[in-house]
């Protein structure tokens, strides 16, 4: 990866950037899937613990006040971790991150969307409603709606327990940007105070692969 000295300019140098934040999980899981491909692209640093991404200038790159973001050479910008890693796996398909052929690629997005809207959402709702560094952020914080969502964590990741006994990877098409997903959640429960089960060994297994891969330095 590149650090580039370039702060927030709007569309107007015509050069591609990546406006990243941090270890937060979602600019790391980019990073990391950029570092499977063996692409380097500019990033602009975003301090979200200064709330930088809710400034005027970031506002104006991404409305939604979400990074990371990725802006094209032509000035337009790509929001959402996942589109910014499709959109390099169109024009580097190798290693195939997304799955190959119909059956494949519907697996990869079906575990995908079972990370995300199952096992992700659940810790980010235990962090962000339960961490008192959050109060700013959510507003308002609720509390038991945090701690409701400790339960559904381990139920997934039971559930995860029992497909990663069979293979090594989430998807039969081995390792995936499902994983890169599942991965950086399962490093995002420590600062959500949360613990995998230590009879999840096959969840354990897993992620120490994980962590030894040279990507996950990104």
């Amino acid at each position: 990866m590149i650090i580039t000295p370039d702060r927030f300019g709007g569309g107007t140098d015509g050069h591609m950037k990546l406006y990243d934040g941090g270890r937060a999980p979602n600019p790391r899981r980019v990073r990391i899937f950029l570092a499977e491909k063996g692409l380097s692209v500019p990033i602009v640093p975003v301090d979200i613990g200064n709330l930088e991404h809710k400034g005027p200038a970031y506002t104006q790159i991404n409305p939604y006040q979400l990074v990371p973001a990725l802006e094209l050479d032509d000035g337009s910008v790509i929001g959402e971790s996942v589109a910014i890693c499709r959109y390099f796996e169109e024009l580097h398909p190798e290693p195939p991150l997304f799955g190959t052929g119909a059956k494949g690629k519907a697996e990869v997005e079906m575990w995908n969307r079972r990370v995300e809207f199952s096992l992700y959402q659940s810790v980010q709702a235990v962090f962000r409603h339960l961490h008192p560094a959050m109060a700013e952020m959510q507003v308002p914080q609720i509390p038991a709606w945090g701690d409701a969502n400790k339960a559904r964590v381990i139920e997934m990741l039971e559930s995860f327990d029992v497909v990663l006994g069979q293979r090594p990877f989430l998807s039969e098409s081995g390792f995936s940007i499902a994983d890169i997903s599942a991965g950086i959640t399962v490093d995002f429960m420590k600062p959500a105070r949360l613990l995998v089960p230590e009879a999840l060994t096959n969840v354990h297994r897993w992620h120490a692969a994980l962590r030894a891969r040279p990507s996950w330095q990104a």
